[in-house]
């Protein structure tokens, strides 16, 4: 039997849902494969090398209209657009490297060293600056390693 529910006993409409949270990764981490290296760093981080990294993703806000936070193919576009990419910090001779050889739309340049930290912290920014407005909060999660987990 199909129950219905009468619009007395459900919220009128999306704002008296109140802020939800959406996670996105949290049992099963969405999974990017990237390059990066730690320029100045002084063991083998320094050399050009990738990972497997795994992204969780938690975002809060008000409900639109369509039902959700917001639309979790938008999370995972955002986190893909780094998927099998170099990430470089700005200023690395290897930027210019990769632009030379043809490659350069395989590189994401960042403002700071590409660390798992800084990672979670760019991926929150890019998220919050295309989300609606009905969004109030991001937190990002990446896991370079099985001992290596940066996030908010």
């Amino acid at each position: 039997m199909t129950e219905v529910v009468a619009d007395e006993e459900r919220p009128a409409d999306r704002a008296d849902a109140g802020e939800r949270v959406l996670h996105v990764g949290a049992d099963r981490p969405i999974r990017i494969s990237t390059g990066h290296r730690i320029r100045h760093h002084e063991g083998k981080c320094s050399r050009p090398h990738g990972h497997n990294y795994d992204v969780t993703v938690r975002v809060q806000g008000e409900l639109t209209e369509e039902g959700w936070v917001v639309d979790k193919g938008d999370v995972t576009g955002i986190i893909g657009e780094w998927d099998h990419r170099f990430l470089l910090q700005r200023g690395d001779p290897l930027v210019e490297a990769m632009e030379a050889s043809g490659d350069g739309d395989a590189v994401v340049v960042l403002d700071h060293p590409p660390t798992a930290e800084v990672m979670a912290v760019v991926l929150e920014r890019r998220m919050l600056e295309r989300f609606p407005d009905t969004v109030s909060d991001v937190a990002v999660e990446v896991a370079e390693t099985r001992e290596l987990r940066a996030g908010y």
